[in-house]
């Protein structure tokens, strides 16, 4: 498998700029008009039947809600996402209500679109954004209580990045993603 080190050029810049910070900037604050253009970059994400099945619980540090986020992460990553401007927990809603009746079998993929958008505008905007799961799923659910139906999913931290990466992100190739092992043969 080759692996690229470079975005080809025509690859918008704000998607060949885009890296998940090790670390966050704790002076760097998300302020009201970037939260809500995040979420109205995730508002505009396409979802199966227009359903938008997202859902996000957003914190930042000093609020009662990041109190409630903070304590369910694991260590390794309360390392570096306690520094983070906004702690963001996606939701999506996978069963009607409190049953197993599938609601749509699209949710978590809508909620990929979603986070995408929202990590291209975190970019836009001059932040950073990292999506994480290491956290306490069960812990984190409890303490929340979605409602019946919603599931979290997984965490994204976004803020100002405590500098640059420190190598080249490496990729697979775009050849690789067109030969990938389970594909029928040409």
């Amino acid at each position: 498998m080759q692996r690229d080190l470079a975005p080809p050029s025509g690859i918008h810049p704000l998607l060949a700029a885009r890296f998940s910070p090790r670390a966050f900037d704790p002076s760097a604050t998300v302020d009201d008009h970037a939260l809500g253009l995040l979420l109205e970059a995730a508002r505009w994400a396409p979802s199966a039947g227009n359903s938008q099945l997202w859902g996000f619980f957003t914190s930042r540090p000093g609020e009662p809600a990041h109190e409630r986020v903070v304590p369910h992460l694991a260590p390794s990553s309360a390392r570096w996402a306690t520094d983070a401007g906004l702690l963001i927990v996606t939701l999506t809603r996978r069963h009607v209500d409190d049953t197993q009746l599938l609601y749509s079998e699209f949710a978590d993929y809508d909620l990929g679109q979603a986070v995408a958008h929202l990590t291209v505008q975190a970019q836009a905007l001059g932040l950073a954004a990292r999506q994480f799961r290491a956290f306490d799923l069960e812990g984190l659910t409890e303490g929340l209580r979605p409602d019946p139906g919603w599931a979290v999913i997984s965490m994204i931290a976004v803020g100002g990045a405590a500098g640059a990466p420190s190598e080249p992100r490496a990729r697979r190739s775009a050849g690789d993603l067109r030969s990938a092992p389970w594909a029928l043969p040409r």
